[in-house]
């Protein structure tokens, strides 16, 4: 590795982005403080960016981040006037991680993900609260991208971060995932919390590519355990939603192959080439989704695989049901009622009826100041301007969504649109 000065090469980079949120995970399980626990994991990746250039990486990159971040927390814990209370437990961590020589399994941090979770979507925390401080400790965002995903200010989500943890500390909430009688009060949020790092990986709000497959990869292992744990629990109420949200994201990830071109650049569903979609993965997910809609129950994460499903049964764009993905959004619609569902339902009603159709229901939500921000609302009213022939009203649509777009990947999509036009 010989990186420029300043310069974090690639590899590093990237250990950095799978392991961050597990190794974080661990440290606030061990030392229940956020604040330390970043700290220390911050202090273990300045040392790696000084060691690992000059010695290369470590066998276990995930270990050594751990066993450092430990070293490093310890050395702040002896120097503040509370320790003596904590030095003994200190220590035997101290040296039970020697002991284990940077030999950490990656398979004890699901566990300690999972806890963090469940720890951090305890009901006397705001539920905005709990998201932005998963999103930010376990997804590894930044506060921009995160309030790119919500549409808000990202001083509004520093905030919300800065509450969250006062509130963990003051209420002394233990780090744990919760015994079975209280698991029903955080079930809906931490779905949430899991879709919204499976997002933030299939469509990254910034950066330089549109895929974070670490991240999706984590939702996906998350949402496994989840549904495992509340087969276990016996809180089979939750199970069908569980299961729609983990049939939705295999579904959704199968096709993370084709949805960029060969310059990095955004392919749209219509034009993927779907045999490069993962048929295993669409097979699971089409599993799990016939298990969960067996429960009579419907659930949005159901009806959004259902949408996704209608997607990947379909062998060609053509033969894509899209009466029926309206319908689908039409019943989201009426139990989530929000205006990015009502945007994708105008999507949908477009192609299924007429872009004429489709770009009225768009116009009727320009008002939202929520969508005024939001890239895929520009680009759906671009794209069915484009159907219609509309090309100076399609062009400054795709100007607009350019403008706003959060990665390459969508600024170069949107560019090609726009020299299509012209």
């Amino acid at each position: 590795m010989n990186p420029q000065p300043g310069e974090t090469p690639p590899e590093i980079s990237q250990i950095f982005r799978k392991y961050g949120g597990r190794v974080l995970a661990s440290l606030i399980s061990a030392y229940g403080d956020f604040d330390l626990a970043e700290d220390a994991l911050q202090d273990a990746a300045l040392a790696a960016l000084e060691r690992w250039p000059k010695s290369g990486l470590p066998p276990n990159p995930a270990g050594w981040l751990t066993l450092t971040a430990k070293r490093k927390a310890i050395d702040t814990l002896r120097r503040r006037k509370n320790l003596a209370s904590k030095l003994p437990a200190l220590l035997d961590q101290e040296n039970e991680a020697t002991a284990m020589d940077e030999t950490l399994e990656e398979a004890a941090y699901p566990d300690e993900r999972l806890k963090l979770i469940f720890t951090v979507c305890h009901p006397a925390i705001s539920q905005e609260s709990q998201i932005a401080l998963t999103l930010k400790t376990l997804g590894g965002l930044s506060n921009d991208e995160i309030a790119r995903s919500f549409l808000i200010a990202p001083q509004t989500v520093a905030q919300r971060i800065v509450r969250a943890k006062r509130k963990l500390r003051g209420a002394g909430i233990p780090y744990r995932v919760p015994p079975i009688h209280l698991l029903s009060d955080r079930v809906e949020a931490v779905l949430l919390v899991i879709y919204l790092i499976f997002n933030q990986g299939y469509y990254a709000s910034g950066g330089d590519t549109l895929l974070r497959k670490e991240l999706s990869d984590e939702a996906l292992r998350l949402g496994e355990m989840l549904v495992s744990l509340l087969i276990l629990a016996g809180y089979d109420v939750f199970v069908p939603e569980a299961r729609g949200l983990l049939a939705l994201m295999l579904i959704q990830d199968s096709r993370a192959a084709a949805r960029l071109g060969a310059e990095g650049e955004l392919v749209t569903l219509e034009e993927q080439d779907r045999s490069r979609w993962d048929r295993e993965k669409i097979e699971a997910g089409l599993h799990q989704l016939e298990l969960a809609l067996d429960s009579g129950q419907v659930g949005i994460y159901q009806l959004q695989a259902a949408i996704s499903a209608q997607h990947a049964r379909a062998e060609s764009p053509a033969e894509t049901d899209w009466e029926r993905i309206a319908a689908y959004y039409g019943l989201l619609e009426e139990i989530h009622p929000t205006p990015i569902v009502s945007l994708n339902r105008a999507v949908a009603v477009g192609m299924a009826y007429g872009p004429e159709k489709g770009l009225a229901l768009v116009e009727n939500l320009a008002q939202d100041d929520q969508l005024s921000g939001y890239v895929p609302f520009h680009a759906a009213r671009a794209d069915f301007n484009r159907r219609l022939g509309r090309s100076q009203a399609a062009a400054a649509a795709y100007r607009e969504a350019r403008a706003l777009a959060g990665s390459k990947a969508e600024r170069k999509y949107f560019e090609r649109r726009l020299g299509e036009l012209s």
